[in-house]
Parts: C-alpha cells; structure tokens; sequence
C-alpha cells in the first residue's frame, strides 16, 4: 500500500520528483567535494574516507645555526619615548636602530642583497640605506649577552608621528649583524633585519614586530615566522633555539599596516612537553603547513587532511626538532 502511495505521489506531484532528484544532487555534489579535500558535513562523509586518506606528504627541512635573537623589551614604547630592545646574541654583534626608515629603501637593500650586494657588516648596510631615514642608533652587544638596550630619538628633531595611513616610512627598523670578521666565516646566516611597529599620535597600536627577515651569505632571505602551539596559540618568536624561516616576500607599505598577533615567549622544554591534541599521549612533535600549528604526532598526522586547529587543509609537514638549530 506504501508503494502504491509513493509511486503515485511521484507520477502526479512535480514538488515530489524535484525534491528526490535535488536530494540526489546535494549527496553527489558533497561527496565528491570531500573526496578532493573540502569540508563536507559529518553526516554526508564515508564511513571507509580514513582509509582513502593520503598521507601527508613531509617537508624536507634544513637545520642551520641562527646566531641572532631580538625581542622587545619591557617598559612603555612610543616614538617619543623609545623602546626597549633585548636581544641574546651567539657572538659579538651591533645593533643598528634606523628610525623612521623608509619603505622603498628599505626594499631596495634587500633586494640587492638578494641580486648581487652581499651585505655582510653593519658599515655596509648603513650605507646601502643612503641615509633614508631620520636617525640611526648603535649598540654593541657581546656574545650571549641578555641586557636590554633602549633606542630612542632625539628630542631636537621633533618627531612625534609618522604620518597618516599608509605610510612611507616605517617606525623603526632593527638590523643585528655579526661584528667580528672570524664569526662571519663561521655562520651562514649573516644578519637580522626586524621591522617593529612603535605606537605614535596618529596610530596607536601597541608596540609589535611586525616582521623579521635573516640574510644569508649567499645571498638568500628568509622570513621567520611564529609556530603556533596547540595549548595556547602561541609560539616561539626571536629566539635563537628554534626557529621556523620560509622564503621571505618583499615587505610593502600595506603589510606595515598589519597588526601582527601578539607571540608568547615560552620555554622550550615546556613547549616539547605537550601532548598531541588527538590521541592525548604521544608527545608534539609535528608542524603543519601552511597554518604551522604545531598540534600533533607523528602517528596521527598521517590520519588528517585538514588540521585539528583550524581545519586548514594541510599540504605537508615538518618535524619538530629540539636543538640550536633554525628550521628552514
């Protein structure tokens, strides 16, 4: 009788037949977008899809020496009150501290470091800016040495902003470079190069690092970015121990505007020490890319396309090393 019923209600009722059919059509059009990797809701998924899961394929990563480290300081920051700098350094260093520097010289020295200038003293890369900024402040550092310094300009040049968005110079830029000839030939990463966001009268936003760049002695740039820890989303940023870098994009007058999320400085023995956000067991020991949560284990990171945090999808990964070393 209830096939009698539904047969007629499909030869007579045109609402029943476009219903069925665009039923059919949501199933069809779901499954084979979860099959290429897109979210698709729980109840639309294959029982058997963990096991037509690829595996994620694994970053080759390259461990190198990062001599350098710069953080901010403590105390309050303002253009017209400074900023506390604390760096940790494995050598000797100077500290060079360009005030109001500006974007496309800035842009073009690393550029040609890239091309054919290899900058490899802090004389060569003050005079590679060609005096295009408004005050430049040095500082020498020993070797592992953690005391804050404070950079600030002068009263007498009366600036107190940087002008309106978007702007044309930066606020600070912050360049460690090796000061010993014998420690350049023993390290290839040669110079760090730290744009900071420093509040004003005009914008307001607190005190940031809104990038950081490590050169190299062949030539290379390398972005360092923060890896975002499963506990608290935080990450490791500026310190020389372990470091993620990724080939560096030019630094623009847009991105200056970006407000950068804040990184919590951590100890690395307590990062390690996490467990896996899947199985609640085995230790973190896996970063995903391009998100860089840091959030799983070896033994389940080859059970997910999409990461557990933020369901990103995850196109490879990398190993979570403990050791001096930076990451690239």
């Amino acid at each position: 009788m209830a096939a009698v019923f539904l047969v007629t209600l499909y030869e007579y009722s045109p609402l029943f037949y476009i219903s069925v059919v665009s039923m059919c059509f949501v199933v069809t059009a779901a499954m084979v977008l979860g099959w290429f990797g897109f979210d698709v809701p729980v109840i639309l998924r294959s029982s058997d899809e963990t096991e037509s899961i690829q595996p994620t394929p694994e970053k080759q990563m390259v461990q190198v020496t990062n001599p350098f480290a710069l953080e901010l300081g403590s105390g309050p920051a303002s253009v017209t009150d400074g900023v506390s700098l604390r760096s940790c350094c494995l050598e000797p260093c100077v500290l060079n501290c360009f005030w109001g520097c500006e974007v496309s010289a800035l842009q073009g020295v690393l550029q040609a470091h890239q091309h054919s200038l290899r900058l490899s003293t802090p004389k060569h890369f003050q005079e590679a800016l060609h005096l295009s900024y408004y005050h430049c402040q040095s500082f020498y550092i020993g070797g592992e040495e953690r005391e804050e310094h404070r950079s600030q300009l002068p009263a007498e040049k009366g600036i107190k902003d940087f002008g309106p968005l978007p702007r044309e110079r930066y606020p600070l830029v912050v360049v460690l470079m090796l000061a010993e000839p014998e420690a350049r030939d023993k390290y290839n990463i040669v110079a760090n190069v730290t744009v900071i966001h420093v509040p004003d009268d005009k914008y307001r936003l607190s005190a940031r690092v809104l990038f950081q760049y490590l050169l190299t002695s062949q030539g290379n740039m390398y972005e360092l970015k923060p890896l975002f820890m499963s506990a608290d989303s935080g990450g490791l940023f500026g310190s020389p121990e372990s470091e993620q870098t990724t080939p560096a994009s030019e630094p623009t007058e847009a991105a200056s505007q970006e407000e950068q999320s804040s990184v919590l400085e951590e100890d690395w023995s307590e990062r390690m020490s996490r467990d896996c956000v899947v199985c609640q067991n085995a230790t973190v020991n896996r970063v995903l890319l391009p998100c860089r949560h840091a959030c799983v284990c070896d033994s389940c990171v080859s059970h997910f396309q999409h990461c557990p945090i933020c369901r990103a999808f995850v196109l490879e990964s990398f190993t979570l090393r403990n050791g001096p070393a930076a990451q690239r």
